[in-house]
């Protein structure tokens, strides 16, 4: 996010990362002093399940990866809003109980936040559950969809429901998006197309298997949101199940796909049954857990005060002050 946001979403943001860097110092120590080791997958012969979360670095708290965060440093510090975002917030945090709360954030969440364990380890937090994002005064907030059900999911991810993070205001997308970020205006529901030849490209670098040509990318299990925590590849040669959602999002790209909350479309059928191009429509970027950068921006655009923002997305968790 950028240094020019709106304080109340610096604030906002103030709050949430403090709070996730003191999480992440508190479960490192616990870790060691428990003789245990990080683990954060699971293989089966036909099965990986990967997450990406502590398993880089041990020896200290944090770095500037995706899994924490992205911290870029104190040089993004360029506006004065951040140190006074800083000030007013000094010593706040998000407590759940006694426990200082795990608060994970991302780009947008595509209409409803994703929950904890179909990203991450299987520990559900109380404070990171599905939270559909949107005002509650708009009669659509009253229904949340159950986007584990497949049927359910597909109609989500191919339609466009009202969200604060459903916007294409330029201003607000500029507190969260830096310049290159910016150059992708489709990400609240977005479109990828992959050739027969491309995929079995991407898989057989990435996953270092031979799937033979792929028939079909099948969704196993969705989370709350939508998003794909585990993702059967059928090739002629191979099936194998893959995830979770980073996993699977750097599985289906270069790089990595906006989300891993999407539908198959297979087109250009062959004799033999083979498609050869495989559409991917989806919703969404980023892992979707916690706070939605994009519709927190909206939030603090529409009035909405920072505690407000945060027992949005972090609902049951309070805020208090652990130090002056």
């Amino acid at each position: 996010m950028s240094a020019t946001s709106s304080l109340e979403l610096l604030k906002a943001h103030a709050v949430i990362s403090r709070s996730w860097l003191l999480a992440q110092m508190q479960y490192r120590r616990e870790v060691a002093e428990s003789g245990n080791n990080f683990f954060s997958f699971v293989k089966k012969e036909d099965m990986l399940i990967r997450w990406y979360d502590r398993e880089d670095h041990t020896l200290f708290d944090v770095c500037a990866d995706d899994h924490c965060q992205r911290y870029q440093g104190i040089t993004k510090e360029t506006s004065p809003h951040v140190a006074e975002a800083v000030r007013l917030t000094r010593g706040q945090v998000l407590l759940d109980g006694d426990e200082i709360c795990d608060a994970r954030f991302s780009k947008c969440c595509g209409g409803v936040t994703e929950e904890f364990q179909y990203c991450w380890e299987n520990t559900p937090k109380n404070y990171l559950t599905a939270v559909r994002d949107i005002a509650l005064g708009i009669e659509d907030a009253k229904v949340m969809p159950d986007l584990t059900i497949e049927e359910e999911a597909e109609k989500w991810i191919r339609s466009n429901p009202p969200a604060f993070c459903n916007t294409t205001d330029k201003k607000i997308l500029s507190q969260v998006l830096n310049d290159y970020d910016q150059e992708t205006a489709d990400f609240y529901r977005w479109k990828v197309t992959l050739t027969q030849e491309k995929l079995q490209q991407l898989i057989a670098d990435k996953l270092k298997m031979d799937f033979g040509a792929i028939l079909d990318l099948k969704a196993v299990e969705r989370g709350k949101s939508g998003r794909i925590s585990k993702l059967q590849i059928i090739g002629t040669e191979k099936t194998f199940t893959i995830g979770k959602e980073l996993e699977i999002r750097r599985a289906l790209s270069d790089s990595h796909l906006l989300s891993s909350a999407f539908v198959v479309d297979k087109q250009d059928e062959d004799e033999q049954g083979v498609p050869q191009r495989f559409e991917l429509i989806g919703a969404g970027w980023g892992h979707g857990v916690g706070l939605c950068q994009i519709g927190a921006a909206v939030m603090g655009e529409e009035g909405y005060l920072y505690d407000a923002i945060l027992l949005h997305y972090y609902q049951g968790a309070e805020i208090k002050k652990l130090y002056k």
